[in-house]
C-alpha cells in the first residue's frame, strides 16, 4: 500500500499536466482565432488615420488669427512616421513603453509585475498596458477597470500587432492618444501647449508632452505649468535609463525654462463666439474634418469693451456693448458683465425699449419728407389722440431748429412729426432700417416704447453713417479645413439703399450736434463723433449709440428685470463707456470729417409739382439705385402751408420698394394703424431677422 500512493499521486499529477496542457492548447488555439477574427475585422489603416470618430474640432479664431476658443477635440496635423521628432518618439516609448520594439502587442514582464503590485499593495496601482493595448483602448473600447474589458485590449493588441507594423502603430498612437486640454495627438498638443506644431518640438517640449499621457489632468501645462515641468524631469531620466538619450544631452534641459503658452481667455468673447457659430450651419456642410474659423473680431478692441462695460455699467445692472466696422465686420461684442456668471447675451437676444434712441426714425423720416436740420419747430404742449408728451425738463423753449430739437431731445418735436408724417411712417422706416422686433404705432412710439436689440439699433445707425446704404453685421470672414483648404469665403452683402444720401448727410448732421452741445456731450473723445442718447421711463434702461472714424459702437445698460437703476441715463454712464471704448478703438484709425452737407436733390431746391406730373402730398418716396430721389413731398410738412394730407394710416412710404428692402411678401405687408387705434391694436409683426441661422 506505500508503494501505491506515489504511483497515485504520480498519476494524479500526469493527468492534471495533461488536462492542463490541453486546455492551454485549446486556449491557445482559441486565442489565436480570436486575433484572427480580430484581425479581419479591424479597419485599414486609412480608416484608423482618421479621427472624425472623436467628434468635429472647431478652432475660432479673431482677425489677426489669435486663438480665441477652441470646441471639440482638438486635432493638429497628422504626422507620418518620418515627420515625428526623434526625441519625441524616443520620450513617448521610454516612458510608457520601454519594451515596445520587442514584444507581440502584450508584454509579459509588464504583466507579471502588474499582478505582482496588484498582490502587493491590494489594488491595481500599475496598468502594465503597452502602447499597443493602449491604442486599441483609445481606438476601440472605454477605460472600465475590468476583466472583460483587459481580455479585449489583449486580442486587439496581438492583432494591431500582427496587422501593422511598430512604425505604423506607434505614428497612430503619437496622432491619436489625448493629452488634455481638449489635445488629441502630439501636433494639436503642440499647438495648444507651445503655440508652434509637432515638428519643431524641441527635447524639453517633447518630455512635457510624453508626461502627459500619465494624467492630463493633473500634468497639463496649462492647469499647473509647475506639475508638468516635474513630470518633464521624470521622463528624461528614463530617457537615460533606458538608453534612449545621453545623460549629457538631459543635463543641458531646464524643464523650468520652457516656455507654455497660456491658454486663451475664454470670458467676454464667447458671448460673440456663440452669436457667430451658429451661422456655420448656413454656411457651410463640412461636420467631420477639423475646421478653422477665421472671425472679424479684434483682440484689442473687444478688451477695450470689456473693460469700459465693466468699468462703468452701475452696480446691481448689466451691459452690453457690440462694434461695427463700416463693412459690416463685427469688432467687438460684450452680452453682459461677466459670461461665467450669465451666458445671456444682451447685445443680440435682450429686447429693451430703446427711449429716445428711437428718435433716429422719427428724423430720418423728417428729412425724407423734406425738412432740413435748420428747419424750425415750435416747442410747445400737444395731445395726440389723448396723449400729452412732456419733455424731460418738464419745460417748453418754443420755437427750435430741428437740429437743436434732435440735440436736446425734446419730446414734444418728435410726437409732432410722428403725427405729421402718420406714426406708420415712422414704424416703416425702422423696418427699413433693420429693426426686427415688433413697432407699435401708437403715438408714444416716437419716444422708443418698441422693444429693440442693441445689435439692430447699432445696424441702423451704422446705415446712417454708411451715407444711407444698408449694413449687415457678420462675424465670419472664412473657414478652413487644418490643411488649409478653403470651405467658405466672405463675400459683400448686396448694398441696398435706405435714404438718399442728402438724407444721411442731414441725419449726420443732428447726430453731431446731440454730442457736440446736447444730451450725449460725455462721448466726446476729441475726433469727431455722431450718436444719440436714450434712456428709458424710471431709468430703466440707458443707451448711447453714436459712431466716428467707420466704427459704429452700440452701449446698452440696465436690469435683467427692467426695475429701475438709480441715475441711469443714457448721456452718463453708456456715454462714457462708449467713450472709453472708442478712445481705444479708433485710435490708429484716421481722423474722418463726417459728409454733413449733401448736395440736395433739384426737386428740393424747387419744387414744381408739373416737373414730376404727380401730387407731392400724395406720392412716396422713389430712390434709384444710385440712392437719388426721384420723386417726394414739398419740404417741411409741418410748416402750415404744407397742410399734409395723411393718408391711410399716415405711410407715405413706397411700399413696393419697402417690401423689397425688407424682402418681405406683400400678402404679408403689415397693415399701418388707423389714426385712432383701438386698445386692443396690435403693434406690427417683427421681419424675419437676417442675422439668425435660416431654418
Amino acid at each position: 500500500m506505500a508503494r501505491s500512493n506515489p504511483s497515485r499521486a504520480k498519476g494524479i499529477f500526469v493527468s492534471v499536466l495533461k488536462w492542463a496542457l490541453a486546455i492551454g492548447f485549446l486556449g491557445l488555439v482559441s486565442l489565436g482565432v480570436a486575433v484572427a477574427v480580430a484581425m479581419t475585422q479591424l479597419p485599414d489603416y486609412q480608416q484608423l488615420s482618421r479621427r472624425s470618430d472623436l467628434g468635429q474640432m472647431v478652432r475660432v479664431r479673431a482677425a489677426d488669427g489669435t486663438l480665441l476658443v477652441s470646441l471639440g477635440p482638438s486635432f493638429g496635423r497628422w504626422l507620418n512616421y518620418d515627420e515625428i521628432p526623434p526625441t519625441m518618439r524616443s520620450a513617448m516609448i521610454a516612458v510608457e513603453d520601454k519594451r515596445f520594439r520587442s514584444h507581440i502587442g502584450v508584454d509579459p514582464i509588464g504583466v507579471a509585475r502588474s499582478f505582482k503590485v496588484r498582490i502587493q499593495s491590494g489594488s491595481w496601482k500599475q496598468g502594465g498596458s503597452t502602447i499597443t493595448q493602449q491604442l486599441a483602448r483609445n481606438i476601440f473600447l472605454t477605460n472600465s477597470r475590468t476583466f472583460g474589458r483587459k481580455v479585449k485590449e489583449a486580442i486587439l493588441a496581438l492583432a494591431l500587432e500582427r496587422k501593422f507594423s511598430k512604425n505604423q502603430i506607434l505614428e497612430l498612437y503619437l496622432n491619436r492618444v489625448y493629452f488634455g486640454g481638449g489635445a488629441y495627438g502630439i501636433d494639436a498638443a503642440s499647438r495648444t501647449f507651445f503655440g508652434h506644431g509637432a515638428e519643431r518640438l524641441s527635447l524639453g517640449e517633447a518630455a512635457i508632452i510624453a508626461g502627459l499621457v500619465k494624467a492630463p489632468s493633473n500634468y497639463s501645462p496649462t492647469a499647473d505649468v509647475e506639475a508638468a515641468r516635474g513630470r518633464a524631469g521624470v521622463v528624461l531620466n528614463s530617457m537615460v535609463e533606458n538608453g534612449f538619450l545621453p545623460a549629457s544631452a538631459a543635463v543641458g534641459v531646464d524643464p523650468a525654462e520652457i516656455k507654455v503658452q497660456p491658454a486663451a481667455k475664454q470670458n467676454s468673447v464667447r458671448y460673440f463666439t456663440d452669436w457667430a457659430l451658429p451661422q456655420l450651419d448656413t454656411l457651410i456642410d463640412e461636420t467631420s474634418d477639423p475646421i478653422d474659423v477665421w472671425t472679424t473680431l479684434d483682440p484689442g478692441m473687444q478688451s477695450a469693451a470689456d473693460r469700459a462695460i465693466n468699468g462703468y455699467t452701475p452696480p446691481g445692472a448689466q451691459g452690453a456693448l457690440v462694434a461695427i466696422d463700416r463693412d459690416g465686420a463685427v469688432r467687438a461684442m460684450v452680452g453682459g458683465r461677466d459670461y461665467v456668471d450669465s451666458i445671456y447675451n444682451r447685445a443680440t437676444q435682450a429686447e429693451r425699449q430703446p427711449g429716445s434712441a428711437f428718435k433716429l426714425f422719427v428724423y430720418l423720416a423728417a428729412l425724407e419728407s423734406g425738412m432740413k436740420p435748420d428747419d424750425t419747430i415750435v416747442d410747445e404742449p400737444v395731445t395726440i389722440d389723448g396723449w400729452t408728451p412732456r419733455n424731460s425738463t418738464r419745460t417748453y423753449v418754443g420755437q427750435v431748429t430741428l437740429r437743436e430739437a434732435f440735440s436736446r431731445s425734446i419730446n414734444t418735436i418728435s410726437a409732432k412729426i410722428g403725427d405729421a408724417l402718420g406714426f406708420g411712417t415712422i414704424a416703416d422706416m425702422a423696418r427699413r432700417f433693420g429693426i426686427s422686433g415688433r413697432i407699435s404705432t401708437f403715438p408714444s412710439m416716437v419716444l422708443g416704447t418698441s422693444d429693440v436689440r442693441l445689435i439692430d439699433m447699432t445696424r441702423a445707425f451704422a446705415a446712417v453713417q454708411n451715407r444711407g446704404v444698408s449694413v449687415m453685421p457678420y462675424a465670419i470672414r472664412k473657414v478652413v479645413t487644418a490643411d488649409g483648404r478653403l470651405l467658405y469665403q466672405h463675400q459683400a452683402n448686396e448694398e441696398r439703399v435706405l435714404v438718399a444720401p442728402w438724407v444721411a448727410a442731414g441725419m449726420t448732421d443732428m447726430l453731431q450736434s446731440a454730442v457736440l452741445s446736447g444730451t450725449g456731450r460725455a462721448a466726446q473723445i476729441g475726433r469727431p463723433v455722431a450718436g444719440k442718447t436714450g434712456t428709458t421711463t424710471s431709468n430703466k434702461d440707458g443707451w448711447f449709440i453714436g459712431f466716428s472714424s467707420g466704427l459704429t459702437t452700440g452701449v446698452w445698460m440696465g436690469r435683467d428685470d427692467a426695475r429701475p437703476v438709480g441715475g441711469l441715463q443714457g448721456g452718463a454712464a453708456p456715454a462714457r463707456a462708449f467713450a472709453d471704448f472708442m478712445k481705444v478703438a479708433v485710435a490708429k484709425r484716421p481722423v474722418e470729417q463726417f459728409e454733413t452737407k449733401a448736395p440736395m436733390p433739384d426737386w428740393q431746391l424747387e419744387p414744381d409739382e408739373e416737373a414730376w406730373g404727380m401730387n407731392y402730398v400724395d406720392s412716396a418716396p422713389l430712390v434709384d439705385a444710385d440712392g437719388n430721389p426721384i420723386g417726394r413731398q414739398p419740404a417741411n410738412p409741418l410748416a402750415p402751408e404744407a397742410q399734409p394730407q395723411p393718408t391711410q394710416g399716415g405711410s407715405q412710404v413706397d411700399q413696393q420698394w419697402l417690401d423689397e428692402v425688407l424682402r418681405r411678401n406683400p400678402q404679408n405687408r403689415p397693415q399701418p394703424a388707423p389714426r385712432n387705434p383701438p386698445p386692443e391694436q396690435q403693434p406690427l409683426e417683427p421681419a424675419p431677422d437676417p442675422l439668425q441661422p435660416r431654418p
